[in-house]
């Protein structure tokens, strides 16, 4: 990822969420990092209208480097992420059906209903609710998110990461469709997920077919 671009990309990214429904008013936040320079939302910002000006850059140990304002209250969660993982980007949203499914009682996880969310790792925890902000809200996305591309979070929403905006965009994407397959499947009966066998299958299958990849005819 560029430097030069990446507080720009950044609010693109946070701008598109928003016109997706993901995001409402300043509920949210997006980060990219670029060696060990970081780049994330402000707090308070509206970010339908984020632009460079509402982008804050910090190091890994989040003292600001560049931007006068000061990064979301969410700042450990994506320094967090950035120090356990290689990862380059990561976004966390408020979106309606991945925020819903997390405010279900009892449910620890989100089963694999289709084979799409094997794309994200399986299935997808759900952190125990912990305030916004906090070090254990930070601690718990980190563990969740550990061979996995997303997580929901329990009364609060969703976080994905990628190796690039793009990627991240992607991922919190599917995993709003996928919690909005669940609920649609709830309101109809009993979920029927995937087996552990019918996983491993469709990941054999996958690979064989290199599943999402261009080809042209031969």
């Amino acid at each position: 990822m560029n430097r030069a671009t990446l507080r720009r990309d950044v609010a693109s990214t946070a701008r598109r969420l928003a016109a997706e429904g993901l995001l409402i008013g300043s509920a949210g936040n997006v980060s990219a990092r670029c060696g060990d320079v970081i780049a994330v939302t402000a707090t308070g910002v509206t970010l339908a209208e984020c632009d460079v000006d509402d982008v804050t850059e910090v190091d890994r140990f989040g003292e600001v480097m560049a931007g006068t304002r000061a990064p979301t209250s969410e700042l450990g969660l994506h320094l967090g992420v950035y120090e356990t993982f290689d990862t380059a980007a990561v976004v966390h949203t408020h979106a309606p059906f991945s925020t819903a499914v997390a405010c279900l009682d009892g449910l620890a996880v989100l089963p694999v209903l289709h084979y799409q969310q094997l794309v994200l790792g399986g299935d997808i925890p759900i952190v125990p609710y912990a305030p916004f902000g906090s070090d254990e809200l930070a601690a718990g996305v980190v563990e969740a998110l550990r061979g996995r591309q997303a997580t929901l979070m329990a009364n609060h929403g969703s976080v994905a990461v990628g190796t690039d905006l793009e990627a991240a965009l992607q991922n919190v994407m599917l995993l709003e469709w996928l919690a909005e397959l669940y609920q649609r499947t709830r309101s109809m009966g009993r979920p029927r997920a995937l087996t552990p066998d019918q996983q491993s299958a469709t990941i054999i299958q996958a690979v064989a077919l290199q599943y999402g990849t261009r080809k042209d005819v031969p």
